[in-house]
C-alpha cells in the first residue's frame, strides 16, 4: 500500500508567522497542558497534527476530518507547524520549547502526523502517519480515536 506524505526539508528556514493555509483552520497552541486540559473536558485526547506549508495531504487531513470533527465538538485538535522554530509552545513537561523541537522529541518526520496524546502526553492509540488511503482515513481516525478514548476512560478510572 503506497502512503502520501510529505517529509520535511533537511534545511528548513523557520517563519516566524506561518502562512494563511497553516493557521486559518485548526488552531497552534502555546500550551500543551492547557490544550491537553481542554481535551480531557470533551472526553478526548488531544489531537496533534504535524504539518508543513504547501503540504496537500495536510490539507486534506485539516479540511475534510479534523476542523469538521472540531467543529462538531467530537475532538480538541491542533496543529505544530515542523519548521517553526521560533514560536514558543508550553510543553508537557512545563518548559518552553517549540513546534519543531516537539516535533523531532515525537521523532515525527513526516506530515501529516496525527497524534493521539493523554493529559501528560502520552500516546493514546498509534499514531497515523502520511495519508494512505484517502477513502479509508475517516476509519483509521474514528479507530484510533476510539481506542485513545478507551485509554482516557481506563486512566480515569484507575485514578
Amino acid at each position: 500500500m503506497a502512503v502520501a506524505y510529505a517529509q520535511a526539508p533537511a534545511n528548513t528556514h523557520f517563519m516566524a508567522t506561518p502562512p494563511a493555509s497553516i493557521t486559518s483552520a485548526l488552531p497552534s497552541t502555546r500550551s500543551l497542558p492547557e490544550s491537553a486540559r481542554a481535551a480531557v473536558a470533551l472526553r478526548t485526547p488531544l489531537v496533534v497534527m504535524t504539518t508543513l506549508r504547501g503540504c496537500p495531504y495536510c490539507d486534506v487531513v485539516r479540511g475534510h476530518y479534523l476542523l469538521p470533527m472540531q467543529r462538531a465538538g467530537q475532538i480538541h485538535a491542533i496543529q505544530l507547524d515542523m519548521t517553526d522554530r521560533v514560536t514558543p509552545v508550553q510543553g508537557f513537561d512545563g518548559r518552553n520549547t517549540t513546534a519543531a523541537a516537539l516535533v523531532k522529541a515525537w521523532k515525527a518526520k513526516l506530515a501529516p502526523t496525527v497524534l493521539f496524546l493523554g493529559p501528560r502526553g502520552e500516546e493514546l492509540a498509534e499514531r497515523l502517519i502520511g495519508m494512505a488511503v484517502p477513502d479509508m482515513y475517516g476509519s483509521y481516525l474514528d479507530s484510533r480515536l476510539e481506542e485513545a478514548r478507551l485509554a482516557l476512560t481506563t486512566q480515569a478510572q484507575r485514578a
